[in-house]
């Protein structure tokens, strides 16, 4: 018998997939004919009834509230039929508004823990969504203290030498454009974390104005003095409609060394290229050429949903500059700048980018979203803060300081926290609010216990072994760049104190561009280790101890501030996902089969065939070849997308 012709190739289902599998020769592995037609034989029987444990798994959303214990009873017999294993329970709420059984309502809970006794009854696994919505670990329940925070900042000009008593304005948060409507926190939600003080760098008083410069700009734009007003709550706006390039010039009677450039903008969201320039013996020169994307202000792509665009620049001492903007993309026609601000001071380019206030603006980042060329350092003293004073002692709890300054002039930064404004979503009103902070597995547990542990309070204790699983969908809550005792959490770590670096955030140089930017990778790393250990460490330990498996989508889509393989390598099982159309798959079924591989987990889910658009016109043609090659990035368990009660 020619063994190795019979069994060259047999298809196996494997944890509710189809997967082509080529056998060795068995003849070779000194294995008995009969014995191999028994393996042969079993092969094929569970090929064609799955066992218990071999199954396919779907996402079952509960839409806008409108549920019922019957509906529920028919959808899981409905799925046992069909051979489904698990059900992943979302209460999604793209409406925003009650439905017809209100979320926390009583006959909203009775409907819940009557889907854990229907599982029960009927052998289904069930798994809750760790949160009203589909992203990620929030609610009403998680008060300002508790939510993901940022850092922000006033500015105090001081003298000396001398006491100064002087009240140290409080930082306010800055309007956010989040999922829904624009957000600005309270200024009740502010905390104070630092007050510094540091020499004042001359150069900052040296800008081109209204006052020392003429602007203007081909083809024509109302009102552009606006850019040179140092206000940016005014604009002026490009129309696209009537030009695809505009040339704005900047001309100042005396020379002027251009360090810097901030670019901020207007509120329309758009891109464009910008070609920075120089008039150099009578003839304009290119300087950079770089990007300008605000094209995403949500706040999930960082807090400073508006932030300015910061270059640096070579010493070039001109009296003209010139910005060639040109290739819009994204928002309506009229688009612009707020401010337009050439400065003496240097900067650190991308400051705000590299601080986490600001990230990449589309689901998937590029391989080098997060790379940046090196600056050069500074070629002239006195540019960079050398001595960082912390005053913090020295301010009272309604922001007056009094301190003995020394002589010279001093800027006085009072910084502190503030929330980013994420929140879960897309959920009814009462079950929205803060997103948990991410740095603090403690507060992990606490939200766990708000809405986990409440089911399963709730949850018969004979129904128990039915609820298996925590689910965390993808990661879309953006950054976050502190938290309470994170300033010793740091210091522990990485063997410094992060305080005395803190006017980065500002986009200054605190002793050279080095160590500025060694600072801030250093704090990237930090939020990225805490994401993963903290926060999904945390609701592993607290999942575990209530007899649940955390279940992963181990990536995150816009601003996400980890590291894929990290942070699923923290959880009980991982999954990617894929829409059958487009794009996203390429990198999330990857990530999860490779974070699966390095951490020993046999079993890498997928969200499959996930769409939107062409309700109920997709047929099995369409399906198959996306799904055969979600198997080629290692997938080997489907989470069909989706089932709608």
């Amino acid at each position: 018998m020619n063994l190795r012709k019979h069994f060259t190739k047999v298809s196996y289902r494997l944890r509710g997939l189809w997967l082509p599998v080529m056998f060795l020769t068995i003849m070779a592995m000194g294995v008995g004919a009969a014995h191999a037609a028994e393996g042969h034989s079993r092969l094929l029987e569970d090929f064609v009834i799955p066992s218990d444990d071999n199954t396919v798994w779907c996402y079952y959303y509960w839409l806008n509230d409108d549920i019922s214990k019957e509906g529920v009873t028919k959808d899981m017999e409905a799925m046992l039929d069909f051979g489904i294993g698990a059900v992943l329970i979302g209460n999604i709420n793209p409406a925003l508004t009650d439905g017809r059984v209100p979320l926390f309502s009583d006959e909203w809970w009775d409907t819940t823990i009557h889907a854990v006794n229907e599982g029960h009854r009927l052998g289904i696994e069930v798994g809750f969504f760790n949160c009203p919505g589909w992203s990620q670990s929030g609610g009403p329940w998680i008060s300002y203290d508790q939510t993901m925070s940022y850092l922000i900042y006033t500015e105090t000009q001081v003298e000396g030498p001398g006491p100064v008593n002087v009240p140290l304005v409080q930082p306010m948060p800055t309007l956010r454009i989040s999922t829904g409507e624009p957000f600005l926190p309270d200024a009740s939600e502010y905390q104070d974390t630092s007050v510094l003080a540091f020499r004042t760098i001359e150069a900052e008083a040296q800008t081109l104005s209204q006052a020392n410069a003429q602007i203007s700009v081909d083809p024509a734009v109302d009102q552009l003095e606006y850019w040179l007003d140092g206000d940016t709550e005014t604009a002026a706006l490009f129309d696209r409609s009537e030009a695809t390039e505009y040339r704005i010039t900047i001309r100042t009677e005396e020379d002027f060394t251009a360090r810097s450039l901030h670019l901020h903008p207007a509120y329309p969201n758009f891109r464009c290229e910008v070609e920075i320039r120089a008039e150099i013996d009578g003839a304009f020169q290119t300087l950079r050429t770089v990007t300008f994307d605000r094209s995403n202000p949500r706040v999930n792509v960082g807090p400073v949903t508006h932030a300015p665009l910061a270059i640096a620049l070579p010493d070039v001492e001109a009296q003209a500059f010139e910005l060639v903007v040109n290739q819009f993309a994204g928002g309506p026609n009229m688009v612009g700048f707020s401010s337009i601000s050439f400065s003496e001071a240097p900067v650190l380019e991308e400051y705000i980018e590299k601080s986490l206030g600001k990230m990449h603006p589309t689901p998937l980042p590029e391989f080098d979203s997060y790379l940046w060329d090196t600056q050069p350092e500074l070629q002239t003293d006195g540019l960079a803060i050398a001595e960082v004073l912390d005053l913090s002692e020295h301010m009272d709890t309604d922001g007056l300081l009094d301190w003995e300054a020394p002589e010279g002039n001093w800027t006085i930064l009072r910084i502190g926290m503030t929330p980013t404004g994420t929140k879960n979503d897309p959920a009814a009103p009462q079950g929205t609010g803060y997103e948990v902070d991410k740095a603090n597995a403690e507060l992990a547990r606490y939200h766990f216990d708000q809405f986990m542990g409440e089911i399963i309070r709730r949850t018969p204790e004979e129904s128990l072994p039915a609820l298996k699983y925590l689910i965390a969908d993808s990661y879309e809550m953006g950054p976050q760049n502190w938290t309470d005792g994170f300033e010793a959490r740091f210091e522990e770590k990485y063997g410094y104190n992060p305080v005395k670096y803190l006017p980065v955030i500002s986009g200054r140089i605190v002793g050279s561009v080095e160590e500025s930017e060694r600072f801030l990778w250093d704090l990237r790393r930090a939020i990225a280790d805490d994401i993963a250990y903290e926060y999904v460490g945390g609701l592993r330990e607290v999942a575990n101890e209530h007899n649940l498996q955390l279940w992963l989508e181990n990536y995150g889509h816009w601003g996400f501030p980890s590291e894929f393989l990290m942070y699923g390598g923290q959880s009980d099982r991982v999954a990617g996902e894929f829409w059958n159309e487009g794009t996203l798959g390429n990198i999330e079924c990857k990530a999860a089969s490779s974070a699966a591989n390095i951490y020993g987990m046999p079993v890498v889910s997928v969200e499959a065939w996930t769409a939107s658009g062409q309700a109920y016109r997709r047929h099995p043609a369409l399906l198959k070849r996306r799904g055969d090659w979600s198997l080629t990035e290692g997938v080997n368990h489907h989470v069909l997308h989706v089932y709608i009660h």
